[in-house]
């Protein structure tokens, strides 16, 4: 059997991880023969096919990234999109497919196994939205660049008494924000699955500084006041409809400014977590994913999910797990309300 293997939506720690995991395991073990599809689902409508083999794999483990590249093209937005994707397939004469991805990526795969194409799909986001499975990989390595960070300012917030926003990643979902926070010990957290009172968040801030002590207002990039709109860079979408988030933080940090008469300042994280070498779960936790896809295929059991649930990794339909997005619980976020303010 013939298997390609494609990364596709933004990149994250843990990729090359799970690619190895697969390789290795296919040759090895089942006798497989591996291609790799060149960024996402552009290579399979482009013809980008490359060798994949186990000397191909040989030391990734710790790299950061994808070896295979990556992109945010949706193939079911092309003209004849399905078709393109059965004649790549079957011109290098490709039996299986795992898609490595988040909810877009894995999406594609769910509707290209309706469409009778024989995929498995694999689980990674830093934001840790996917549904069906209790993490994926690159949230671990994600919270953890965060949390030194806030770690970070702390320090500087302490030494100008000055209140410092921290935007971290988040579309939908505050897991990133949840997570981080607590564990750098911020005074606010915000998460897209809560609108925010500004002046509950500006009273928060004026408490700190009356125990003479600098607040640290974490943020998810999604994260919205009530009654107010999603701050935006811009109004332009991507192949999957998404606008580009980014300036809640600076929005905040001039409310703060002004409404407290205190200075505020911001840092955005940005791309900052999604690179550099994958902490040793995501590692441990993509190695797993991919020699559970691997077995997957080698079972024909296509339109499936690895996924972890507990400590064991099981199979999901692929249709469940893009139903819909794995957002925090308000009873979750609600526990750590006592250390706000």
């Amino acid at each position: 059997m013939r298997v390609g293997v494609l990364t596709g939506g933004g990149d994250c720690p843990g990729l090359n991880a799970a690619i190895r995991g697969i390789v290795r395991k296919g040759v090895e073990v089942h006798g497989f023969e591996f291609v790799g599809v060149r960024d996402g689902w552009r290579g399979v409508l482009e013809g980008a096919i490359v060798p994949l083999d186990v000397p191909a794999v040989r030391g990734i483990l710790p790299r950061g990234g994808t070896i295979l590249g990556s992109s945010r093209t949706n193939p079911l937005a092309s003209e004849d999109g399905v078709g393109r994707v059965r004649e790549t397939l079957a011109e290098y004469e490709v039996d299986a497919l795992i898609a490595i991805g988040g909810e877009d990526t894995l999406g594609v795969a769910a509707a290209l196994g309706g469409e009778g194409i024989q995929v498995v799909g694999v689980p990674k986001t830093i934001d840790n939205d996917v549904a069906g499975t209790d993490y994926t990989f690159g949230f671990d390595t994600a919270v953890n660049i965060a949390t030194e960070a806030i770690d970070r300012l702390h320090t500087t917030a302490e030494s100008h008494t000055r209140a410092l926003v921290v935007e971290v990643m988040g579309r939908h979902a505050g897991w990133i924000a949840l997570h981080s926070g607590i564990a750098g010990g911020a005074n606010v957290i915000l998460i897209p699955e809560q609108p925010f009172d500004i002046g509950q968040v500006c009273a928060w801030v004026e408490n700190r500084f009356k125990i003479r002590y600098a607040p640290i207002v974490v943020v998810a990039e999604g994260a919205v006041p009530k009654k107010g709109q999603m701050v935006v860079k811009d109004s332009s979408l991507d192949e999957f409809g998404h606008v580009r988030l980014s300036g809640i933080g600076e929005w905040l940090a001039h409310e703060i400014a002004d409404r407290t008469g205190k200075e505020a300042r911001t840092t955005v994280l940005g791309h900052i977590q999604r690179g550099g070498t994958p902490s040793a779960f995501d590692r441990w936790l993509a190695t797993r994913f991919g020699l559970r896809a691997i077995d997957t295929v080698k079972d024909q059991d296509f339109g499936t999910m690895v996924a972890l649930r507990g400590t064991d990794i099981v199979r999901i339909p692929l249709a469940e797990a893009t139903a819909g997005t794995k957002t925090v619980d308000p009873a979750l976020y609600s526990e750590f309300g006592v250390f706000f303010g």
